[in-house]
This record gives structure tokens, sequence and C-alpha cells, in this order.
């Protein structure tokens, strides 16, 4: 296969959306297009490319470089092709000697303003500058060619004193202000594309440069480091520094990020197996070219030194790490769980699958755990955040997972978020989300604290509901209160598509006085006009989209909730086209595959459950056993059995539970009972601390295989460097199959996908050549929707007609009084993922190294506390400290922080109640109290010094 690097068109301007077309000539040839297209893209369509130094077809076009003149025939003038729209029988010329004679005149004052150091540029070879100063034949500058240009006189005095102070500030990219053109690209991208408005133009003349604030560097600045600046930029002002000191790539692979659940696409730009930089593809559906600082910076942790390469072993957890072979590690691995089931039986085992590696990997997990293990003991992470997704949706709808594709936004007119945090935790998503709200969408947030998307630049909630964590189910309730007894409901919708007895039913129970927004107030703590507004707003304002997290579903009646937004969807007729629908938010890169893949202890792949005798047979008759119709054990029931004595061995991959599950104590108490814990993992996490072994894994570099996002859009992760460690993560469990004595022979992840497709409904159509063709498929994909489906319930719901379910609120059994008078609730923080394994092992960490607990100023005087001081969280399940960081971004009541440190010991205070119908844990509802301390606690100490000592690794010499 030939390896170079990928090209994508630039057409200079945004595609027109216009379904009416004009015919024009240009160059003497006809062309059509849709109305209102630049002449720039009209042009570059037929294949002429006409020069330009500020146009680029992510933003809207701008006229300022004034190289894309042209002339046309009746108009006086020569008007920038940027910003000319087609007319009908327009006649355009884009080379005359007129047009030739000015760009070469327009050229040369940039090249006399601008250093000719290219031989030593890091864009020498990828500068836009250099490329147009070759397409308008310049051949001689007039002006400054000595060198000594006009920003070097200006600012230093001197036609000798030739350097400019570079900003470096940022640990990912230069700015060299000397190179700079004043194209604006990048002060439009950061407003147009990314919407955080942190960049301006500062100065007049041959003074103007770009600035990221008031006499601040970038890294001071409000600059959040997506790189949209820094890919506008058609000189080398802002570079990558990786590609200051690597050079040009000379290969490149689209492939898919391993972050959030948005699934950005990227090229890959490689130099042999180094990677140059990660570049946001922009036909990569669910980005359109777009990145976050995590995707386009933080994938520095694939080569990190802490990383572990080669398998190993111990016989006890107090024992030294001992480097082994491949061989004995899989082989002490088959045996000991072999031994484990003949003495304890064979319940005795399960594993875990990870929502961060692919759906071959997961997939094999489960079938591994299946068949070759005989049980259904097999759980994700995916069931601790967003199994109430798959319960709520399942029910009222028929299918788990959201009903739009990312685009869908972009037709929104309202949107209500609630309980997510998109600017932080899916923030490509939240820049689309604000280009949408900027062109005038609505926007109503449900969250107890006030996230960014509350008030940004250019952007302000028409709604704010603060309520009170653990209140959601009151607070939906009430919404729908004021929609049915407002007459508010678009019975044409609920008549044609919905069960009309169901809804009576439902709008009865809602309408009760008890469920108005007076009565809840009592437990929501908003105010009743102000939900009653919101109300108004979704019901009436148009197409209305609803957009939710973790804080809906990591509560006690998470299941409940996400049906209490499933019926104001239905009641408001918001289901089934563009711009409307409910979308759950998915955490992690794979959650989404994760469940698709069957890692519940109830379900196979496809949502089927066990006890369904013509889905079992299907497995059972491809993989040649017999498979047992009773669920198994979820994760907490496999750590309470382990503290019985009757679980006895795990494997578990890609999944930090000592960090990510509650109850950290518990589950260390699991862990420790167990004779065999099996971690495959890149790094050595707090899980491995309680490991016997250590099977390395790969990253999203190293291996094939696909990932489904959160839009349930299954997307390609292509290989662009050898597996560090020797293996891809699916080749170590057909290795440990095979050690079991199944005959598993995959040579690719495709014959995976293709197992996946032939006993999975809704990947039926899926296969490696389809998506080669497509670039991405958004399942359902099979005989009825051969290229996916991106809307779904269209035309009926899945399940036939749509399900309103009561909601009833009951109130969480944790309790504030006056031992525990604060909530606690938590969440995540743009710089960082998840537990932070792999984005700690960056330079993310200059933005957050540490997590803090937010706590009202009012709060914080009560309790003498300060900005930074540490203080003590204790709860009724225990205690850990953090410093403090005093804001009124959360209310007087609730206290708030993130999870991504390990010392931080977020889970060792949350509780263990949990959803009533998945068993996901109430992470965001704790009764705390809030004390000053002197550091850490003791138990933060004690394991501190624990991991350190787990992770001894014994001298090579002493293992020989």
């Amino acid at each position: 296969m030939t390896m170079t690097i990928i090209k994508e068109i630039d057409y200079g301007t945004p595609e027109s959306k216009s379904e009416k077309t004009v015919t024009l000539t240009i160059d003497g040839t006809s062309v059509t297009v849709p109305e209102g297209t630049s002449i720039m893209r009209a042009a570059m369509e037929m294949g002429t490319a006409i020069p330009k130094l500020c146009a680029t077809d992510m933003l809207e076009s701008f006229g300022s470089c004034r190289l894309c003149l042209v002339e046309v025939e009746g108009r006086n003038g020569t008007p920038a092709s940027c910003t000319t729209p087609v007319a009908p029988d327009m006649v355009v010329r884009t080379q005359t000697q007129r047009l030739k004679e000015i760009r070469n005149g327009v050229m040369e004052l940039y090249i006399s303003d601008h250093p000719l150091d290219c031989l030593t540029c890091a864009a020498n070879g990828d500068c836009e500058l250099q490329d147009m100063a070759g397409a308008v034949g310049l051949r001689d500058v007039r002006y400054g060619y000595d060198g000594a240009n006009h920003v070097f006189e200006s600012q230093c005095g001197s036609k000798n004193d030739l350097f400019m102070d570079k900003d470096v500030s940022n640990p990912y990219f230069a700015y060299d202000p000397s190179k700079c053109i004043v194209c604006n690209r990048c002060v439009r991208a950061c407003e147009e594309v990314q919407g955080t408005f942190a960049l301006t133009i500062s100065g007049r003349g041959f003074d103007s440069r770009v600035s990221p604030g008031m006499d601040e560097d970038f890294l001071s600045s409000e600059c959040v480091s997506c790189g949209a600046c820094v890919q506008a930029c058609p000189t080398a002002t802002l570079s990558e520094k990786s590609l200051i000191e690597i050079g040009q790539p000379e290969h490149s692979a689209v492939t898919t990020c391993a972050y959030c659940g948005v699934g950005c696409s990227f090229k890959a730009e490689m130099r042999g197996e180094e990677v140059v930089r990660m570049v946001p593809y922009k036909d990569g559906k669910a980005n359109r070219g777009h990145s976050c600082v995590k995707g386009r910076f933080a994938y520095g942790y694939t080569t990190h030194r802490d990383r572990i390469l080669n398998p190993m072993v111990r016989d006890s957890i107090d024992q030294p790490w001992r480097e082994t072979t491949w061989e004995e590690a899989i082989g002490r691995v088959a045996s000991e769980f072999k031994r484990i089931q003949e003495k304890y039986g064979k319940g005795a085992v399960g594993g875990i699958t990870s929502s961060r590696c692919t759906n071959e990997d997961v997939f094999l997990v489960q079938k591994l755990i299946r068949q070759g293990f005989g049980v259904n003991n097999v759980d994700t992470c995916a069931r601790v955040c967003h199994s109430p997704t798959g319960y709520g949706l399942k029910t009222t709808f028929g299918e788990s997972a959201g009903t739009q594709d990312f685009d869908s936004v972009e037709h929104a007119d309202v949107v209500m978020v609630i309980g997510a945090n998109p600017t932080d935790g899916h923030p490509v998503f939240g820049s689309r989300l604000k280009k949408r709200l900027r062109e005038g969408a609505k926007l109503i947030v449900v969250d107890p604290r006030r996230i960014d998307l509350v008030r940004s630049p250019h952007i302000s909630a028409e709604q704010h509901l603060a309520l009170k964590p653990g209140t959601n189910v009151a607070m939906l309730t009430s919404l729908a209160h004021v929609i049915v007894t407002e007459n508010l409901v678009n019975e044409e919708f609920v008549r044609a598509r919905c069960d009309w007895n169901e809804f009576t039913e439902w709008a009865d129970f809602v309408s009760a006085e008890a469920n108005s927004p007076e009565r809840m107030q009592q437990y929501t703590g908003v105010d009743p006009e102000a939900v009653r507004a919101a109300a108004r707003l979704y019901a009436t304002g148009g197409n209305g989209a609803i957009y939710y997290g973790l804080g809906v579903t990591e509560h006690s009646q998470g299941s409940t909730t996400v049906m209490a937004i499933a019926n104001l969807a239905m009641a408001t007729g918001n289901i089934g086209r563009p711009g409307v629908g409910v979308n759950p938010l998915r955490g992690q890169n794979n959650v989404q595959g994760s469940c698709d893949m069957g890692s519940f202890p109830h379900e196979l792949p496809g949502y089927r459950h066990l006890s369904d005798e013509v889905t079992r047979s299907l497995f059972e008759k491809t993989w040649g056993v017999k498979l047992n119709p009773e669920p198994g054990l979820r994760i907490p029931n496999m750590l309470d059995a382990a503290v019985e004595g009757t679980f006895k061995g795990i494997y578990i991959q890609g999944e930090d539970i000592l960090q990510s599950d509650p109850d950290m104590q518990h589950v260390a108490a699991g862990l420790g009972a167990m004779e065999c814990v099996v971690i495959q993992d890149l790094f050595l996490n707090e899980t491995a601390n309680y490991a016997h072994v250590f099977l390395p894994g790969s990253t999203f570099l190293e291996k094939d295989g696909t990932f489904t996002n959160a839009e349930r859009r299954i997307q390609p992760v292509r290989r662009v460097m050898a597996p560090k460690n020797g293996y891809a993560d699916w080749e170590v469990t057909q290795l440990i199959a095979k050690a079991m004595g199944l005959n598993w022979d995959y040579q690719h992840p495709s014959q995976i996908m293709d197992e996946i497709a032939l006993l999975t409904p809704t990947f039926n159509g899926v296969s490696y050549k389809k998506l080669e063709e497509l670039g991405s498929i958004q399942w359902p994909c099979n005989d009825e929707h051969p290229s996916g489906f991106p809307v779904m319930h269209t035309e009926t719901f899945t399940r036939g007609q749509g399900r309103f379910m009561l909601t009833q609120y009951v109130p969480t059994d944790e309790k504030t009084g006056s031992r525990f008078p604060l909530i606690l609730t938590t969440g995540r923080i743009l710089s960082q993922y998840n537990v932070g394994a792999q984005t700690r092992r960056t330079d993310n960490v200059m933005w957050h190294e540490e997590d803090r607990l937010e706590i009202h100023p009012h709060d914080a005087e009560q309790r003498g506390v300060k900005e930074g001081d540490w203080i003590t969280v204790r709860s009724r399940s225990g205690e850990t400290a953090l410093r403090a960081l005093i804001t009124d971004r959360v209310a007087p009541g609730v206290v708030y922080t993130t999870f991504h440190h390990p010392l931080t010991q977020a889970n060792i205070v949350t509780t263990d109640y949990s959803d009533w119908a998945t068993n996901c844990p109430e992470y965001k509802v704790t009764a705390v109290q809030v004390s000053l301390s002197n550091g850490p606690t003791q138990s933060q100490e004690e394991y501190r010094e624990f991991s350190e000592r787990s992770r001894r690794v014994m001298a090579v010499e002493a293992a020989e």
C-alpha cells in the first residue's frame, strides 16, 4: 500500500445548503452550483483554484487578502471571489493580465513584510504563503528584500535586530508574530468554529498582529488549546511544537479519537512510526474538521515512560512485579482460571470489558467469558455511567441509543441541556451547539451548577433551572405538568405515533397538582415561573432537542429520568426529524459500542436478552457451545461474591474500577479477596495494585478496529504503528482463548466485525469494505437501512408505538442533615479525561494539576475556608481531603469536584445507592460535611504508600 499524506480539498468558502441551482460561466466553461455559492467555490468545484490567503472553507468568507480577485463581465472593478456570490448567466474570468499584475503586487507586499527563512521554517513545503507566491508567479520583491521587514523595524527599532519574541507558553504550539500576515483566519476560527473568542488583532498597520488577550500569553489567556487557530494559520505563525521538532510528515491515515463519545475523526500525520501531529479531518461527520485539546494534542501518553510494554506476574499483591514472557503470562491466566473453576465452580470467574477499547476488542472479551468461561459474569463501565439510557430509551422508544446525528443540532430551535456540560465533557459538540445558539437558537440549562453554556461570549441561556442535585424527576415531571395543563401537547403526533391510552394515563398523572412547578419547588428549589417559561419555550419554540449526560443517569432514579425526558419529547412531537430528539452524550469513546457488543450480564450483542431462545440458539450454533440462559453477575455482585469467598478470578480489559466505581473500599476488599486478578491496560492503574497478572495493552494508534460514538456512528480506527507491547488488544484476548482450549483463528479485526454483523441485526450490513466506502455508518445498518440511519424513529418507533411511562418522583435515600448538610456532586473538566490515566501523562496537567472542591463563598465563609485551603470532605461512607476552590458557580449547599486524579479518592465518600433498574451508581448526590484540614487524610497517605509499593518491579537481573 502506498503511504502518502491525505490531501483535503479546500474550496475556500463553506458549502451552500440551498436546493436551488445557478448556472454561470467561468473561464469559458459552464458550471452549475447551489444558489449562494461563492465564485471561488464554484471555480474550485470545476477544478480551477483561485489564489487565496484569507479564505478557507472552514470559515465564512472575509475578503481581506485581495488575492482572489476576479473579473465579472458587465461589472466594474475586480471583486473578491470569496465574497461574491454566483448569479445566473454570470461570466467570470479568473486569470487575465490585469488580475495577474494586481495579484503579483499584492503578493509582493506580503512577502516584503515576511521573513524569508523558508529553508529553516517548520512550514516549509506546507505553507500557503509559499504556495501562493508560486501560484501568482512572484519572482522578485522590490520592498525590504534585505530581510529588514516592516514588522522587525517597527518592533525592534533596528534593521539589524531581526528577532521578535516568540510565545512558547502553550505546551503544544508556538506563536511567531514575525510571520503573521494578519489574515484573521486564526481569530475567525476561534470565533466561528470554537466559539471562545479568545483571539483578536491588536495594533494598526505594520504593528498589527494576533493577540491572545490583554498583554497575556497564550497559556494565560482564555484560549482552550483546541488547535483551530493552528489549523487555520496559512503560515508558520502558529505551529505545532511537534512539527518544529520532528519535521514535515510524509504519510497519514484517517482514524478516530480515543477520548470522549463525540468520536472525532483525525488524520494521524506520521514520519515513519512517529506521530508528527493529529489533524482534525474535515470529512469526519462527527466533528466536521474541529477538535479539542485532548484529541488534537494529548496523544503523548502513547509513548510515555510509565507505559508497561512487557507482561508481568506475581504470586501475591504484596510482592513486586516480575517481568516475564507472553507465553508464561497467558499460560498463568489460563491455568489459574481453570484451577479456580475446578475448585470453586464455573461461576467463580468473570470479566469486565472496556469502553476505551474497540468494538472488536469488546466483542471478543464477552465472547471469551460466555464461550470459554461458560458464564455470563460480564459487565462494563458503561453500566456505571449510561445503563439507564439503555433501559429508559428501550422502554419508551424501543431502541437503547440516541435518536439523532450531531448535524441535527444545526436545525434545532430550542435546546435543553440537562445533567451535561458539553463544553468540558464533549467540547467539539459543545462548539457546534454554541455556533447554533449564536445563530439564534434558544437554550435551557437544567443543572445544579452554572456551567459555561449558561453564559459565554455571545451566548446566554434563556433559562437556567439550577435544581437541587437528585431532583431531576421532579423537575421534568413539573415541566410535563405545564405542557399538559396549558394544552401545549402535540396531539396529532401523539395520536399518530404513541399509545393513546398510555398517554392519557400519563397526562392525568402529570396534571395532578402535586406535580405542578409550585408544589415541586420544595424539592427542586427552582422558581416555578422559570419552570413554566422553560416548558412553554420547549413546547412551542420550534424544533426542540434534548441533550443529557451523567447528571441524568448517575442517580437512584436515573432510568426514571431518561423515561421522563422521552415523555417530554413524545408529548411535544420532538422526535423523528432533524433538529429534535433525545440525545445522550456518552462519556468515553466507545461507551455506546461496549453496550452494543453485549457487555451486560443479561444481554447478548444487540441488546437481546439471554432468555430469548431464538437469539441464544444463533450464538450457540455459531460458537459451538451451549450458553447459560441465566444472567450473570454485575460488577458490584462480583465484588460481593468475592468478599463472601465464592468469586475468585477476574479478567479486566482497559478499566480502572478501583478509581471509577463506587465505594472504593468495597472494590478494594473484593479485589483483595480474589486469587487471580488479570489486568490488561497501558499503565499500572489503581486496580492493578490488586492484580496478579498484568498484560500490557495497545493504544488506538497501534490497532485496527472500530469505535461507536454517541450518535451511533461506527468509525474506523486505523493502525499507524506496530504495537509497542507486541500485540493488539484483540490478539491478547485471542491468546487467552486459545490457551483455554478455544479454536479461535482471527487474522484481522475485519473478521471479527463480520461475525458481529452475522449475529447482530443492527450491524447486519456493517463491514470494513462498507466503512472504507462510506467513511462511517450509523447503526442500524441492514437491508432496510443499507447506509445506516442518521435520525431514528422517523415514521414509527422501533417498538411500534411510543410508550409513555409514569415518572413518580421518589427522593433519594441519601439525605442531608445537621451532620452532613452539603450535597456533593461530581463532573469532568475540559483538559482531563475520565480517571486521568491518559491525560495525566500529557502536558494537559498544566491546566489541571489536581482536583479541587468547588464551594460557594457563603459555605466557605461559614467554615473559615479560604481559597486553596486543604479541606476534609466527610460522608457517611468515608472521608477524603483536597484543596478548596471558592466560586459561585455552585449554589449554597452544593459542593462539586472532579475525579481525574487517583489520590482525590472521590469514590471513597460516595454511597452505595444506585439506580433502581440498572444498578448504575448514584455518584451525583452525596451528603457531606466540609471542614478545614492540614492536608491529605491518613487513608490517602496510606493509599499512596500502598500504591507505590504495589508498583515495584523486580530488576531484570533478579528475575533471571
